[in-house]
C-alpha cells in the first residue's frame, strides 16, 4: 500500500495529534475517519462527541450525518444539544475539536457563514451551527481543509469562529477560554500557529510538496516554521483501516 490519496494523508495526519486525547468534538466526513482511526491505533478511550448531544459514540459504520442511528449505538451518553455545550463544551471537558470551514486567515479564524458582503453576499454558507462555540471553548482545535487560495486569505469576509484574531494577545484579551488553533491540516502541508504571535506559518510538508507550491496557494505571505519538517506518509496498517473498515466504499478517503 505505497500509494494513497490527498483524503488519505489528511485523515492520517488528523489521526496523530488525537492519540494524546482524551475527548474530542467531532463532525462527519474526514474528521470522524480520523477519530476512529485514532481510536484503532493507539488511543482506544478516544471519547468521541457529537454535536447532535452524542457522548462517547462508537459508530459500527460510517455514519452520514450527525443525525445518523449509528451514532447512538454504544454511546456513553445521549442528551440534549443545549445539556451538551453547556456541561460539556462551556464546561471545560473537550480536548481537541476538529473544524472546517469556507475560509481561514492568517491568525485561524474561520468562515462559514458567507463569502463576500453579509448584506449581499456572493455565497451563502451552513453558518456557524456550532462551530462558534467550540472554537471559544475547546482545549485545542484542528482545522481540516484543502490548500488553495480562495480558502486561505489574508482576511475573512465574516469571523463566524474566532481562531486568534488579530493575534494571540487580543484572544487572551477578550478572555476566551479554550486554547484556539494549533494545527491547519490540509491536502498538502501541515500548519501550526507562532507561539508568541498567533500567526499561521508552514510547519510542515507532505513528501514530494514544496514551500514554494503552498506559499502560491496562500493568500498572504504565509511564515515558516524554523522547525519545519517532512510529514510522514499514512503506515500501511493507516490505509488497511480507512479502506478496509472506516470508508470501505470510498465515500471521503478516494
Amino acid at each position: 500500500m505505497t500509494d494513497y490519496t490527498a483524503s488519505e494523508m489528511m485523515i492520517a495526519v488528523a489521526a496523530r495529534p488525537l492519540r494524546e486525547a482524551r475527548t474530542v468534538f467531532v463532525g462527519v466526513g474526514l474528521p470522524n475517519i480520523a477519530c476512529n482511526l485514532a481510536r484503532r491505533t493507539g488511543n482506544p478511550d478516544l471519547a468521541l462527541i457529537y454535536e447532535s448531544g452524542v457522548f462517547g459514540a462508537q459508530p459500527a459504520r460510517l455514519p452520514l450525518s450527525i443525525g445518523d442511528p449509528t451514532l447512538v449505538s454504544g454511546a456513553t451518553a445521549v442528551m440534549p444539544m443545549a445539556d451538551l455545550f453547556m456541561f460539556y463544551l462551556q464546561g471545560g471537558l473537550v480536548d481537541v475539536a476538529l473544524l472546517g470551514a469556507a475560509q481561514i486567515d492568517r491568525f485561524g479564524n474561520l468562515n462559514s457563514t458567507v463569502i463576500g458582503d453579509y448584506a449581499a453576499p456572493k455565497v451563502r454558507l451552513p453558518g456557524s451551527g456550532g462551530a462558534c462555540e467550540i472554537a471559544i471553548n475547546a482545549g485545542q482545535v484542528l482545522i481540516i481543509t484543502r490548500l488553495n487560495k480562495r480558502t486561505f486569505v489574508e482576511n475573512v469576509d465574516f469571523l463566524t469562529s474566532p481562531g486568534y484574531l488579530s493575534g494571540r494577545a487580543q484572544r487572551e484579551a477578550f478572555g476566551i477560554p479554550g486554547g484556539g488553533p494549533q494545527q491547519v491540516i490540509t491536502d498538502r502541508c501541515l500548519f501550526d500557529f507562532d507561539p508568541v504571535t498567533g500567526e499561521m506559518r508552514i510547519a510542515g510538508l507532505y513528501p514530494g510538496v514544496t514551500i514554494e507550491e503552498v506559499k502560491a496557494n496562500v493568500g498572504w505571505d504565509v511564515a515558516v516554521s524554523p522547525a519545519l519538517v517532512e510529514v510522514p506518509p499514512p503506515s500501511e496498517e493507516d490505509l488497511r483501516l480507512m479502506r478496509e473498515t472506516l470508508d470501505p466504499d470510498g465515500l471521503y478517503r478516494g
